[in-house]
């Protein structure tokens, strides 16, 4: 059994540059992504959007966004095993840093879907990259906390998103992203690329193809089984969170606004994601760590629908709590860096995390269409069954990966 490393060593390794600057990249990526939900709806109303078209042409925006992340997630990945876990560091920061600041000029719907694509694109390489990057330079011992230190501080940028709305205009939010993004270039400088990677480079064994991940049944069940486990997180923030106001008035309840949603479910994957990599440590398990959470979530989801919420306040607990239970997004991405070797690690990890985002491409419209005939409450548990279900196959016959060493490939 490996045992649990000292809290002072581990403080030391977690305070590194690569895992300060993976973190606060992490941030300035979570506020990016998570803005448009939090201004979907006062700035479609400032293009002179009414309230149907703000739902339906909220979605289809959104989706053109999720669509970027889903292509961006195989191009980044693809470059990260190719040219270095750096590299992709640096150029998504500057393509969805750009992008943002373009969306704050914005005054047409179909060029805000087509820049929001583009903001997607870029936004896909952040978190996978910072994750393979930080669990190949961490000791074994460590990844846990590590994983819970970026998600940590970086998660906190959605709160910044719903703060920085209020306090000024959603194109001045923006405009205050973009700059985020590209002052965070100037720590970027210092960051060391990964030792594993540069092995790689030094010994340059036979390269294997990123698309074997498809071609290679073992690999197809792993990289499903990756994305499967996690469903329920996009599932509470692309759906239940950022339709929240929907749910509220399917409840019966008035003055329920999405982006408050989303704040307070953010304010729980903050906390939630710190807890997840300490229950991991603790239990020396990612996959009894990552069950523990699903099945809060589902009790969570399980509130929500059929829970007699009556008043904004439960209903805003709720979502908290539904952000704590869902604050294992770093743990399953470093499981997933951990099921494969470094020649391909960057690509699925990547990949895997935009993926997973990308799923409401599939979930959102199911969710719209049955929503007529059901109603909101119950095509959300619909949508719910499905992906719990889903998940738990996943997770049934993962790889436990507590301390597993990663300096090896894929042959």
């Amino acid at each position: 059994m490996i045992p649990n490393p000292p809290m002072s060593s581990a403080i030391r390794a977690l305070f590194s540059l690569p895992v300060i600057v993976a973190s606060l990249g992490y941030f300035v990526d979570v506020y990016d992504l998570l803005l448009f939900n939090v201004v979907r709806v006062p700035s479609l109303i400032d293009l002179g959007l009414s309230e149907e078209q703000i739902s339906t042409i909220g979605a289809r925006i959104y989706n053109w966004q999720q669509a970027g992340l889903l292509i961006g997630g195989f191009f980044w990945g693809i470059l990260g095993d190719k040219l270095g876990r750096r590299s992709v560091l640096f150029g998504s920061i500057i393509m969805y840093s750009l992008a943002n600041i373009v969306c704050g000029f914005t005054h047409n719907v179909e060029i805000y879907a087509f820049v929001r694509f583009v903001a997607g694109l870029g936004l896909a390489g952040e978190l996978g990259a910072g994750i393979t990057l930080i669990a190949e330079i961490l000791p074994k011992e460590y990844r846990g906390y590590g994983a819970s230190m970026v998600a940590g501080v970086g998660l906190i940028g959605a709160v910044a998103a719903f703060f920085t709305v209020k306090l000024t205009d959603w194109r001045t939010a923006y405009f205050i992203g973009g700059g985020m993004g590209v002052a965070l270039l100037a720590l970027r400088v210092n960051v060391l690329e990964s030792f594993l990677f540069n092995k790689i480079l030094e010994n340059r064994p036979k390269p294997v193809n990123w698309w074997t991940i498809f071609t290679k049944w073992s690999r197809l069940i792993k990289y499903l089984r990756c994305m499967g486990m996690a469903l329920p997180t996009y599932l509470v923030i692309g759906i239940f969170a950022t339709f929240g106001n929907e749910f509220a008035k399917a409840l019966g309840i008035s003055d329920v606004q999405a982006g408050t949603c989303v704040l307070y479910t953010y304010i729980g994957v903050v906390s939630g994601d710190f807890f997840s990599g300490i229950l991991s440590q603790w239990l020396r398990s990612r996959r009894w760590a990552i069950f523990i959470m699903l099945m809060m979530t589902f009790s969570g989801v399980i509130w929500l629908l059929f829970g007699r919420i009556s008043s904004a306040e439960t209903l805003y607990l709720c979502y908290a709590y539904l952000g704590f239970s869902i604050g294992y997004i770093a743990m399953f991405l470093t499981t997933t860096a951990e099921q494969f070797g470094t020649n391909l690690r960057a690509t699925v990890t990547t990949s895997v995390a935009n993926n997973v985002r990308a799923t409401t491409l599939l979930t959102l419209p199911v969710f719209q269409m049955l929503k007529p005939e059901f109603g909101a409450l119950h095509a959300g548990a619909i949508v719910a069954g499905v992906c719990f279900l889903l998940a738990v196959l996943s997770l049934w016959k993962m790889e436990e990966t507590y301390g597993k060493d990663l300096d090896y490939l894929e042959m």
